[in-house]
């Protein structure tokens, strides 16, 4: 793909427009720890949400969503759709109680809930986990996807694209600390949004595309699709393009709350757990999660659907699916716009790399070197230290990228080495039974039976979900009845720090003469609202565009009711501004 002038002049602007941010905050987020990992707990929920959605939107997902339609059609996102089950309950349920918690980072959390060394050995063990070769994955199918995306539309090898677009990213994130990753994020997500929408108008209005009647003509009915066709063994057995059945129940029925996955972890956490915990005070935290549930998963996803769809029609023999999404940019987009829209893609890697490299090295800082390591050094010592970790981090991310080839493939794999883990993080805030032993169960048990399944059966994704779920499950409750429960002094002191709800923390409460924990059907009916809001504002968007306004009005009408719905409750609960 030839670049103008202009081109390189609208790319060569938005780098020096991120740098620029990166130095703006420097000396703020120089002050401390503090500053430089949750900007000081000052965050407005716009910014903190949208910085959740803009870190989710990375180069590999267009990219991605572009071969899930090609393999299983629109409902082939359930994949990833499933989440906002989990999404939602973060709102109503984990929002306030991690800005209530006060820590610096979701893996503090070992140590104020549990006790003693098995608190502070999984303290230790999920920083480096979590920061180290997680993330080092996480950063790797970014980098993949944005080295697919320069190699087609600019013909530059993985090294060169890997090299040029880690730099910037590492040099804006260890100067300017959270501050300058969460105002880097609005701006790259209103540039990335801008050019993904742009790039499916261009698709479409290709003659050989034909419009959304033309992508009707030309694709199979099932690909249209919102839900999975009920067929022959549970499978569309006519159309040739569906999502299995037995996927779907895996995805809405098991992944949402049994599997880790970074940005929809069940019970909040990971960068998520980041952006609520550096807000201005409680009502912030939950408006912007649920500010950025409603933007991951309604606005976000059509545009890239809509050119996934249109590459269908566009390069019907290309092997890798994923691949089509950059070759409709290379072949169809207009001078101008081209360097606009990599900008755009730039912006979509850059979010996310920048989330990955701040939140990865406050687990590596904050909850290993600074616990363990040298815990009484100066604040600046600890920036300085964030800084270099962050550069190194951004190193070694950068090498992984080189032993992955699939996206989807890396997905998968961290979908399925957690799996089970999620009930755990669940109810720990809500079940006073859960201890240090149970987490670390519920940690050991999916990655022994991915090995099983892996290496003794045929069993694959999503089907091995059940598999891994029910075992992982059955390991962590039988070691938390096994095992002694956490002191009550220690349980009482994180009651009346966090102040769950519901019925699972009666035992404390009674036992220690503390007042009774608050109902919890107010949250419950939320959540319900929450996810029909969700999945009838996500829906009806995708009806207008594929089929008529008229066509969406039952989904605006849902979407509507279940929006009062949960302001109603909210008002009625005081939309609580405690701030601690």
């Amino acid at each position: 793909m030839a670049l103008t002038i202009l081109d390189w002049f609208i790319i060569a602007l938005y780098f020096f427009v991120i740098l620029a941010v990166g130095f703006t905050y420097y000396r703020r987020a120089s002050t401390d720890v503090g500053q430089f990992f949750l900007s000081g707990r000052s965050l407005p929920w716009w910014l903190a949400g949208t910085s959740m959605v803009a870190t989710t939107f990375a180069a590999d997902t267009p990219l991605a969503v572009s071969g899930i339609v090609a393999r299983d059609g629109i409902a082939g996102n359930w994949i990833w759709w499933n989440a906002a089950l989990g999404s939602t309950l973060a709102v109503f349920f984990f929002a306030r109680l991690w800005r209530r918690a006060g820590i610096v980072t979701d893996v503090e959390f070992a140590e104020l809930r549990y006790t003693g060394r098995p608190a502070a050995f999984l303290r230790g063990f999920r920083a480096l986990y979590l920061g180290l070769p997680v993330n080092f994955l996480i950063m790797g199918w970014v980098n993949l996807a944005m080295a697919k995306i320069l190699l087609v539309t600019l013909g530059w090898d993985r090294l060169t694209a890997v090299l040029v677009s880690l730099a910037f990213t590492g040099i804006y994130t260890s100067l300017s600390g959270l501050w300058g990753v969460v105002v880097t994020d609005f701006i790259q997500f209103a540039l990335a949004m801008l050019c993904t929408i742009a790039l499916a108008w261009f698709a479409l209005r290709l003659p050989e595309v034909g419009g959304i009647d033309g992508l009707q003509a030309a694709l199979p009915e099932s690909t249209f699709r919102f839900l999975p066709t009920i067929g022959t063994n549970g499978i569309d057995a006519v159309q040739t393009i569906a999502l299995p059945l037995a996927s779907f129940i895996a995805f809405l029925g098991v992944q949402w709350w049994a599997s880790w996955y970074p940005g929809s972890e069940p019970g909040g956490g990971g960068y998520v757990a980041q952006r609520m915990m550096s807000t201005q005070n409680e009502r912030h935290s939950l408006i912007a999660t649920l500010w950025f549930t409603v933007a991951h998963y309604c606005l976000r996803p059509w545009p890239w659907i809509l050119v996934g769809l249109a590459s269908l029609v566009l390069y019907p023999d290309i092997t890798d699916r994923e691949a089509g999404y950059v070759m409709v940019i290379r072949d169809h987009v207009p001078a101008g716009w081209r360097g606009l829209i990599l900008a755009g893609f730039f912006a979509a890697y850059m979010s996310t790399i920048g989330t990955q490299l701040n939140w990865g090295c406050s687990y590596v800082i904050n909850d290993f070197y600074r616990r363990f390591i040298k815990s009484n050094a100066s604040e600046a010592h600890y920036v300085r230290a964030s800084r270099l970790t962050t550069l190194l981090l951004m190193i070694l991310g950068g090498i992984v990228t080189f032993y992955l080839e699939s996206i989807r493939q890396a997905w998968e794999f961290i979908l399925e080495s957690g799996a089970g883990i999620g009930l755990v993080l669940i109810l720990r805030w809500y079940w006073w039974r859960v201890n240090a032993w149970s987490e670390i169960a519920a940690m050991v048990a999916p990655a022994i039976g991915f090995a099983y399944l892996k290496l003794f059966t045929n069993i694959v994704f999503p089907n091995s979900l059940f598999y891994l779920v029910t075992w992982t499950t059955a390991c962590w409750l039988l070691v938390t009845y096994l095992t002694q429960p956490e002191p009550l002094s220690h349980l009482t002191a994180f009651y009346r720090r966090v102040q769950p709800s519901g019925p699972g923390w009666r035992h404390i409460t009674d036992t220690a003469h503390l007042p009774a924990p608050e109902p919890i059907t107010p949250m419950l009916i939320n959540w319900i609202a929450g996810w029909i809001l969700v999945y009838a504002t996500l829906f009806g968007v995708g009806t207008i565009l594929l089929t008529s306004v008229i066509a969406a009005t039952p989904y605006a009408i849902a979407a509507t009711i279940a929006a009062v719905t949960i302001n109603r409750n909210l008002s009625k609960q005081g939309w609580s501004k405690r701030s601690l």
